[in-house]
């Protein structure tokens, strides 16, 4: 990404502020024992994702920060039929990205709910850039579309 500052143009990543909020369901045991509540699987689930980041390198971005330190809620939710609490599990990444499309596979995440876009204060885009972005963004809505046709057949 270049960034004009008066009449010099300069090389810069851009950092962003991402958070991402991890859905958790309680479920009943079979029999007595071996429920989990669904503060305990938010949690599980945030875990899991949280090492796959950790782990796993995404293609354009550098993982600078995760804060896990914000605490669990639950959200009531209606389904139409029945009324359940749902709760979540939310942690906030700090990432530096070479292009405004690296970030699509985060931000087409159920989880995404927030995105701060730390630095730099102006970005300047060139057209190719809007390009390859709005051509990401297609290829990602199909692919969703594709798994979600798949999920109801």
């Amino acid at each position: 990404m270049k960034i004009r500052i008066g009449n010099e143009e300069l090389t810069e990543h851009i950092r962003v502020r991402i958070r991402l909020d991890f859905r958790g369901e309680g479920k009943s045991g079979r029999f007595i024992f071996g429920g989990k509540s669904r503060e305990e699987i938010a949690e599980q689930v945030r875990e899991q994702e949280v090492a796959l980041l950790r782990n796993v390198p995404l293609q354009g971005i550098f993982l600078e920060d995760i804060d896990l330190s914000l605490d669990l809620y639950i959200v009531n939710e209606t389904d139409g039929r029945r009324k359940r609490e749902v709760a979540y599990a939310p942690i906030i990444l700090t990432l530096r990205i070479e292009n405004l499309d690296d970030l699509l596979p985060l931000v087409v995440k159920q989880e995404f709910r927030k995105i701060e876009f730390l630095s730099p204060e102006n970005l300047q885009i060139h057209r190719l850039d809007v390009e390859r972005l709005f051509f990401r963004v297609g290829q990602q809505i199909q692919e969703e579309i594709k798994k979600a046709e798949l999920r109801f057949q």
